[in-house]
């Protein structure tokens, strides 16, 4: 759905235009550098390998647009924008390359060019970014808007506003039938008997027209749509929402129709889900063919020697969209009947000496890359409960079972920060679940990475009290 309220559309087309001319200039540079040749037009091949690299970066772009156009855009994301956007290019180059005889190009230079490219563009795409938002602090590239209404949600919207100038946005006064003191120092021009005076009056410098409207308002909200269409003013309805929804909402078209909901799911996106389960079973396949053999005759020895039972112990656990699935990891504890009920605690007498090592130091966690691989975990998610435990808490804790609309993990973002071992009170699980929903709504593959690298940092560096 085009985002029509946050975007400029001629930041948009001029950055794209920089785009294109810094990949072509500085494809020149590297093509000079490591070729030794002028790359003119006599060049058959360069001419070849510049309209093919044109046309990936094009395509590239469409498919992940620049977000300097959007007026409220977060830094990191234009990072990570960047990366997908690289990626697909030099995906798609490579592709046409290789059905193209493009002598004396290698895949090395394509690569340096790429990498080059990138960092160029993130330079050039977060200064350009930082002289909007001064542009737009300054008053230029901004756009005059009026309220009609004073709700919460009105209020809230102003003060969104109000707190980022750089939007470029710029509130001239509210219309309502009395005045909200909750709006600060923003203009009362009057009550709604003026309303279409003032409009009249002052039409040629409003922009944009906030209406906050209910259910009953059709009529109103009609007559106000049709005004504004035939004075150019952009009409926006600010639906109210606010008692029952205080969260940020999505909106999507199913056909003609609008639907709000509640929670971003970056991992409904094919593509995502594509990258995710790429880096799931590369890294467990890379794991359970070369390094877990040996560390299975390793653990599986000194377990056979120290306690009598099974390597490995299995357990029902609720996995993605809340199915049950047989969760591995090497036994850390004696055989007993308590292990689908009771949770570990610090001095469990249920552990051996060479479990207590092993779950301290999450090496009883290593056979889950074979729930990796067949799919029912991924490298990293929210950690995945047995049944009783869902079964409890699900009662106990609201929105408990949005943690699973992704697949659990070996790690995660919870336990990273903190939240892992024995729940002794309802708050330390209700911290765990508020981390494990957070991750479900912001999941990127550099989070995923970060996540990775702040386990790896924590096993070897950290001492982990709740690790038992």
């Amino acid at each position: 759905m085009k985002q029509t309220l946050q975007t400029s559309y001629l930041i948009k087309g001029l950055v794209i235009c920089v785009d294109a001319l810094l990949m072509l200039g500085f494809t020149m540079v590297v093509y000079y550098f490591m070729t030794g040749l002028i790359p003119f037009t006599a060049y058959l091949h360069y001419k070849m390998y510049m309209l093919l690299s044109l046309l990936a970066f094009i395509f590239s772009d469409f498919i992940f647009p620049p977000l300097l156009q959007m007026r409220k855009v977060k830094p990191e994301k234009i990072v990570v924008n960047l990366i997908y956007f690289i990626i697909v290019y030099m995906m798609l180059l490579i592709a046409m390359l290789s059905f193209v005889d493009v002598n004396m190009l290698s895949l090395k230079f394509v690569l340096v060019t790429s990498s080059i490219i990138w960092l160029l563009l993130v330079v050039w795409r977060l200064s350009c970014r930082v002289l909007v938002k001064k542009i737009r602090t300054l008053g230029r590239n901004s756009r005059t808007i009026i309220f009609v209404g004073a709700s919460q949600n009105m209020v809230d919207l102003y003060r969104e506003i109000l707190n980022d100038p750089s939007t470029g946005y710029k509130v001239l006064g509210y219309i309502d039938n009395g005045k909200n003191d909750n709006l600060g120092s923003l203009p009362y021009l009057g009550d709604m008997s003026v309303l279409y005076d003032y409009l009249t009056e002052n039409h040629t410098n409003i922009d944009m027209l906030f209406y906050a409207s209910t259910s009953s308002d059709v009529d109103n909200a009609r007559k106000l749509i049709n005004f504004c269409d035939n004075h150019i003013i952009r009409f926006y309805q600010v639906p109210n929402l606010y008692s029952y929804f205080r969260r940020e909402l999505k909106l999507e078209l199913m056909g003609d129709i609008p639907v709000l909901y509640v929670r971003e799911e970056p991992l409904l996106n094919p593509f995502n889900r594509f990258i995710k389960r790429s880096f799931d079973i590369v890294a467990a396949c890379l794991f359970l063919f070369t390094i877990f053999p040996f560390v299975y005759i390793i653990v599986g020895t000194i377990i056979k020697i120290t306690s009598p039972g099974p390597i490995f112990f299995k357990q029902k656990r609720n996995g993605l969209d809340g199915k049950e699935f047989f969760c591995y990891k090497f036994r850390s504890m004696k055989v007993n009947n308590d292990a689908d009920k009771v949770q570990a605690t610090k001095n469990d007498p249920r552990k051996y000496p060479f479990g207590n090592f092993m779950r301290r130091t999450n090496i009883d966690e290593l056979p889950q890359f074979i729930n990796v691989l067949n799919g029912t975990m991924s490298i990293v998610g929210p950690r995945p409960h047995m049944v009783k435990h869902t079964e409890e808490y699900g009662a106990l804790i609201d929105k408990y079972m949005v943690r699973h609309l992704a697949k659990p993990g070996i790690t995660g973002w919870a336990q990273v920060k903190g939240c892992r071992g024995e729940t002794k009170e309802l708050y330390q699980m209700e911290e765990r679940i508020e981390k494990d929903i957070w991750y479900v709504e912001n999941w990127s593959f550099l989070l995923d990475l970060r996540i990775i690298f702040m386990t790896a940092f924590n096993m070897f560096f950290t001492k982990e009290e709740n690790a038992y």
